[in-house]
């Protein structure tokens, strides 16, 4: 029945439709290369000879092959420690920020919340609106947020426009399967972990990629809190500080003379290290992605259907 099914709906197709359906295929394909090739493009360049790097000669496929530019990076001091303030970073941060986004977007579905509407809309309004650097940073300081590991976690944990997805995805839940759950006597914190968080992770794993990318690529809190604390530098921060020395010493390389020096140039061009830099900070985050796609798509659409 399937078979004839499908046979006869292939029949019923149109040379038009078919046309159609092999120019969307070449245009995908076409845009998903041009969406690779960035990131293929860096990568032969941080495994091509540096030489032929510098002159532009690296373009589609890698010449001179080795990896002496990321292991050049195990000189860099301290980028263990930073490595790990980033990874604790990254997952103590993302997974506060998601039980946070995901108990504030369901209090916010209740009717019967204290003052829901005041609370909501101080979320939507604080998307917008915001004091300021010198603000952020005095309040920051007041609160003894500065060298302080802390800083990099309790500001990310309320992310309104999470909250707000979060809630949207919630309402779209059936609110019969929260009514029976009281019928039986569940309370609201019940209701939450036994009904709503389970139905929930298509938007909280969409969110949990928002808050990993946002909380691994953060450079500016590192930069304006941690100048005493060199030890909570994030890799971001020690990367940034890497490839300014390295650049600096690059361009002092550049100015003198002889066989060994501009072997040494060589090694320290600063377009080279760039890319290595660029490189090690994606990586991570291209390694996670793959496997929270699948619930990408959905949790974004699902969470944005109403406002």
């Amino acid at each position: 029945m399937k078979a004839h099914a499908k046979k006869y709906s292939s029949e019923k197709r149109s040379v038009g439709d078919r046309i159609f359906d092999v120019t969307l295929i070449v245009f995908f394909t076409l845009f998903t290369l041009l969406c690779i090739f960035p990131f293929y493009y860096l990568f032969i360049n941080t495994i091509s000879a540096n030489d032929l790097v510098s002159s532009g000669l690296i373009n589609f496929y890698p010449r001179g092959i080795h990896l002496g530019n990321y292991i050049a990076l195990k000189d860099v001091s301290d980028l263990g420690s930073s490595a790990i303030v980033t990874v604790l970073r990254t997952i103590i941060g993302t997974a506060l920020m998601v039980v946070v986004s995901a108990w504030a977007g369901y209090l916010v579905t209740k009717r019967n919340m204290w003052k829901r509407s005041l609370w909501y809309r101080s979320l939507v309004i604080i998307m917008y609106f915001n004091a300021g650097l010198i603000p952020w940073y005095m309040n920051m300081l007041m609160l003894g947020l500065t060298n302080n590991f802390f800083a990099y976690i309790i500001p990310g944990m309320v992310a309104p426009y999470n909250i707000i997805l979060v809630k949207t995805y919630i309402e779209s839940i059936p609110s019969s399967l929260e009514e029976s759950a009281i019928i039986d006597g569940a309370n609201t914190p019940t209701v939450f972990l036994k009904i709503i968080w389970p139905l929930s992770t298509p938007i909280l794993a969409t969110i949990a990629i928002f808050g990993a990318v946002g909380n691994w690529n953060s450079f500016q809190d590192s930069l304006l809190l941690m100048s005493n604390a060199p030890k909570m530098y994030t890799l971001q921060h020690r990367l940034y500080i890497y490839l300014n020395s390295s650049s600096n010493l690059s361009a002092v390389m550049s100015g003198s003379s002889g066989a060994s020096t501009q072997a040494l140039s060589s090694l320290l061009n600063t377009k080279v290290i760039k890319y290595t830099v660029s490189m090690v900070t994606i990586i991570p985050i291209l390694m996670v992605y793959p496997f929270m796609q699948r619930f990408f798509v959905k949790g974004i659409m699902l969470g944005a259907v109403k406002g």
